[in-house]
């Protein structure tokens, strides 16, 4: 059947037409059967679920933690998750899978797991759960006390999806923005977003068989400097979109920019407006919470300098009321970081956590200023795209990255324009060097323009592209703004 892009729930006879093609794609898929895996879901303890797990959280005020982790093998996978379980005190596991699993290249993930076999370590970035099937992704997920996440980034995640769930993994990640733009060159939008109604009209029938699966948008995008306004709109047309397929349950992400007060408002706006805009369109029963990733640019190398990076976001989470917060490693500038260090990240950011569980900076007359001009921000972006899809968000959605009125800077993918250039303000907060074609109000780009005319003044230079290259740089070099100094 052809399918034409729209934000409406798939029929299932569109579905099981494109499912056959799925299911084909590698071997494993036949060992998929929905009614089977509906039936397994359902065994698996309230405890160990994702949205069970978040729910109560969010019910209670907790910030939950977790890490990023991925190995080749099973049961060298499995080690892993429980020391970051046992050790680093995680409350939320993740099973990160592999860049040739990404890209739907599993002739090349199964070399690398012979490979791994051979060398007797991982040879694989993540967990090449596709090659392995149903039946070992459930000998991972029985192995541990706590929920397990599938974190990828993968544009086309369709067998993934069908695998991972039916495997018993209660959260999946990422959306046809989120995982096209900042992993892909040369995917279509058009083609991501049905790629991920198929995701996301899956778990809806896991859901209407009594089954919740979490979904999570990646809130980062490129994770460099990315404005609040951009990734949280992005975050709000993915939650829109799986909810049209029928999913129940979302977290919605943002990534550390570094101003504590930017930071709280962002976590702030982005919840109100998700339910705001899911409740415009009538999905009035959809939970939703919340995620903070800590700083995802350039880390120090010396440990103790990256152990205050990792301490700073955990705070910024906290003060936020993020249901969760995933936890870099100290190990962030060299590479995949030890399951020690690892660990070591994860018990540094439940300290900060457990520390300043009783405040918040949501109330603070500044962080309700913030939350105002990210949210006149998202309005614009969000009633733009919604205009440009004569209503329909999907449509919208592909047409707005055409006209730019969607744009996310620093991306390989040439679907963006990559007009928006972001920078720092006086006080570190993220501002609009240049906003593209962004349909701001003047009001509001005269505000960043004062912003960013307050630090040249300050630094008694021009604003110009070299203060992006400054700040780029500047956290991995022990500071926030990137300032000349001498």
């Amino acid at each position: 059947m052809s399918q034409e892009l729209k934000n409406e729930k798939w029929s299932e006879e569109l579905f099981n037409s494109v499912r056959k093609e799925v299911l084909g794609q590698w071997k494993t898929g036949a060992g998929v059967n929905f009614e089977e895996a509906v039936e397994y879901q359902k065994s698996i303890p309230k405890e160990k679920r994702f949205s069970n797990k978040l729910d109560i959280a969010d019910e209670s005020g907790v910030t939950l933690i977790q890490p990023r982790a991925g190995v080749a093998l099973p049961d060298e996978h499995i080690e892993l998750l429980r020391y970051l379980e046992n050790e680093g005190g995680a409350d939320l596991l993740p099973t990160t899978i592999d860049s040739y699993t990404r890209l739907n290249r599993y002739e090349e993930a199964d070399i690398g797991i012979e490979e791994s076999h051979r060398e007797g370590r991982s040879m694989l970035n993540g967990f090449p759960a596709v090659n392995y099937g149903v039946e070992v992704c459930r000998k991972v997920t029985k192995s541990v006390k706590s929920p397990v996440q599938v974190r990828h980034g993968t544009p086309d995640a369709r067998l993934l999806t069908e695998i991972s769930i039916a495997g018993g993994f209660t959260s999946y990640e990422g959306g046809g923005i989120s995982y096209n733009i900042p992993y892909s060159k040369n995917t279509s939008i058009e083609r991501t977003i049905l790629d991920w109604q198929y995701t996301d009209r899956l778990i809806g029938m896991y859901e209407e068989a009594g089954v919740t699966i979490n979904r999570e948008p990646f809130g980062p995008l490129t994770g460099t400097l990315v404005p609040a306004c951009i990734s949280n709109s992005v975050a709000v047309i993915e939650a829109l979109l799986a909810a049209a397929q029928g999913v129940k349950n979302v977290t919605v992400g943002y990534g550390q920019c570094g101003n504590i007060i930017q930071d709280v408002a962002a976590i702030k706006s982005l919840k109100k407006m998700t339910n705001q805009y899911l409740a415009e369109f009538g999905f009035n029963d959809v939970k939703v919470t919340t995620v903070f990733h800590q700083w995802m640019g350039g880390f120090p190398q010396d440990e103790a300098k990256a152990f205050g990076v990792i301490s700073w976001g955990a705070a910024a989470a906290t003060l936020a009321g993020a249901t969760k917060v995933i936890v870099k490693t100290p190990h962030e500038a060299m590479g995949i970081p030890t399951k020690e260090a690892n660990a070591a990240g994860l018990r540094a950011t439940k300290q900060v956590v457990s520390m300043l569980k009783d405040q918040s900076l949501l109330s603070l007359s500044d962080v309700n200023e913030e939350c105002r001009i990210i949210e006149a921000e998202m309005e614009a972006i969000l009633r733009g795209t919604l205009e440009l899809g004569k209503g329909d968000i999907a449509v919208g959605s592909v047409r707005a990255f055409e006209a730019g009125v969607l744009d996310i800077p620093f991306a390989p993918s040439r679907y963006t324009l990559g007009k928006v250039m972001p920078v720092r303000d006086n006080q570190g907060a993220v501002r609009m060097l240049n906003h593209g074609n962004l349909p701001f109000s003047k009001e509001i780009i005269d505000f960043h323009n004062a912003k960013l005319d307050e630090r040249a003044k300050t630094e008694k230079r021009d604003v110009n592209f070299q203060m992006v290259v400054d700040d780029i740089y500047a956290i991995g070099k022990g500071y926030l703004v990137g300032r000349p100094r001498l």
